[in-house]
């Protein structure tokens, strides 16, 4: 007579050895992807990372906004970095390629809208299983991040560049927000209910990020934080 139970814990044990064996594999394509972006970002030199909406179309005022940013930022001697999809990467990538900058793509396989963007220096282009290893990359080699209007991944890298600073975990960077339109709102729920109601912020948080609208504030306020250190984009 077939034991039912017994079968059933076989599978489930077979299950969990398999879970077990292809969390150790898992292990060595971490350490592929640390490893490779270590190497080739650790060439690039001093970058801006530009982040924002993938869905943004180049007949947008943000889409125009990122470009001419990164355009800026070329001529500015920053690299410009961004996730290497369309929309607001694209248009970052694009600014920095036709100011003949160094332009960086970091790339992540996505089963929807995220493919390499035309703009990208083919030396300088990396693809990505992990979110949080590409992250780490973002932070580990970006002198300062601007943010353009976009959805939960654009939020998700915003919160968590603020959270590393915010607990000294890294040093202090600019983190730039382009759209007044866009950001206002939000901060101004962030001040009456995280600040002053539920008291879970401090004051001296909110100095953390800028909010602008146009490029060439971006760069004043760069070239004004890394000036008081006596240092220019070519640190």
């Amino acid at each position: 007579m077939i034991d039912d139970k017994k079968i059933k814990e076989k599978l489930k044990q077979k299950t969990w050895n398999e879970i077990k064996t292809n969390d150790s594999w898992a292990i060595f394509k971490i350490m592929s992807e640390f490893v490779e972006g270590y190497e080739k970002l650790s060439r690039v030199g001093p970058c801006v990372s530009i982040f924002g909406s993938a869905r943004m179309k180049p007949d947008n005022k943000y889409y125009k906004m990122a470009e001419e940013v990164g355009y800026l930022l070329a001529k500015n001697g920053y690299g410009v970095i961004t996730g290497g999809g369309p929309g607001i990467m694209e248009a970052g990538n694009k600014g920095a390629h036709r100011a003949n900058g160094v332009s960086v793509g970091l790339n992540i396989e996505l089963p929807f809208e995220q493919h390499d963007n035309p703009y990208i220096d083919r030396d300088k282009s990396l693809d990505f299983d992990y979110f949080f290893v590409r992250k780490v990359m973002f932070v580990k080699y970006s002198q300062g991040f601007v943010v353009m209007p976009g959805g939960f991944g654009t939020l998700d890298e915003l919160f968590e560049a603020i959270t590393l600073i915010q607990t000294k975990k890294i040093g202090k960077f600019p983190i730039i927000l382009m759209g007044s339109e866009f950001w206002n709102p939000m901060f101004d729920w962030i001040k009456s209910t995280l600040l002053d109601k539920f008291y879970t912020i401090s004051e001296k948080d909110l100095d953390l990020v800028q909010v602008y609208d146009e490029p060439q504030e971006v760069i004043d306020y760069l070239n004004k934080f890394y000036g008081k250190y006596h240092l220019s984009p070519n640190f």
